[in-house]
């Protein structure tokens, strides 16, 4: 397998795929999985000749599961050390959810000279916890909540969060996906519990304000418009308003991980930008 070193000592493992002369798209994933949640677009995109990479978000996934620094600033270092060690320039970075809050830090903070384009799906920017100044946010009790089911059941709650609202297989109709949900369950139960605990705070309470307003490069920012995750309302609609160079893509009746569930519109989408 192989890692990086962080200036921390933590040990980031990554998947590097495809021609290393390609142009470079970097996923970044969502909590609490790993870079195993991009098995469908990263099979997709090095099947168009492209080079992948993706990591393990620290004490996520195979990266070590370090007690510190599980915070966006520590986050978007990290992407920072990866694409340091490969080197990797020209490239487009694609986070969903909290990784899409990870890869608008990273871009924003570390990015320069190096990337081409953005893309954020499903992403936590600009800030989702309600306050003063974001009074439609989704009330800190919700979050005080995970807290406490993570803590007190942490192998259930994981299964209660992919069998309902990730993919939507609470609503009506719904067709869940046995396969689909294990797989979101095993990825969460590789990391550490502390890093999941804290990363609640750093993904809903992380303000991207100001990252979003001084990213330059052209950004697309696709959301399904039914989120139960991350509310559209709060987070796209607004995203795109900050963006110097942002377009919206909203899809219809799309859950929180349509990455998985229609891999195939996205996976399409994400071409077509990647290319134009």
């Amino acid at each position: 397998m192989s890692f990086v070193t962080t200036a921390d000592d933590t040990r980031i493992f990554y998947k590097d795929w495809g021609p290393k002369d390609a142009q470079p798209v970097v996923f970044h994933h969502g909590w609490p999985l790993s870079s195993d949640d991009w098995d469908a677009q990263m099979l997709f995109f090095v099947g168009k000749g492209f080079r992948v990479v993706a990591h393990d978000r620290r004490g996520h996934g195979r990266s070590s599961q370090v007690g510190d620094g599980h915070d966006m600033d520590h986050y978007a270092a990290d992407a920072a050390a990866v694409v340091k060690h490969l080197d990797l320039r020209n490239a487009v970075h694609v986070g969903h959810s909290t990784g899409g809050g990870e890869a608008a830090r990273y871009v924003a903070r570390h990015g320069q000279g190096r990337v081409a384009k953005l893309v954020l799906i499903g992403a936590v920017p600009p800030i989702m916890v309600k306050s003063p100044s974001n009074p439609a946010g989704t009330p800190i009790e919700v979050f005080d909540d995970f807290r406490k089911q993570l803590a007190a059941n942490r192998t259930e709650f994981f299964r209660a969060v992919a069998s309902g609202p990730f993919y939507g297989y609470n609503r009506a109709g719904a067709k869940a996906s046995e396969a689909v949900i294990e797989n979101w369950w095993r990825q969460g139960m590789t990391g550490g519990a502390k890093a999941h605990y804290d990363g609640i705070k750093a993904f809903s309470e992380t303000d991207f304000t100001d990252d979003l307003k001084v990213i330059d490069v052209p950004t697309l920012v696709m959301h399904g418009d039914d989120d139960q995750v991350v509310p559209i309302a709060d987070s796209a609609l607004l995203s795109v308003k900050l963006l110097k160079n942002g377009s919206l893509k909203v899809y219809e009746g799309f859950p929180h991980g349509m990455c998985t569930t229609h891999a195939d519109a996205i996976n399409a989408d994400l071409l077509a930008f990647i290319r134009g």
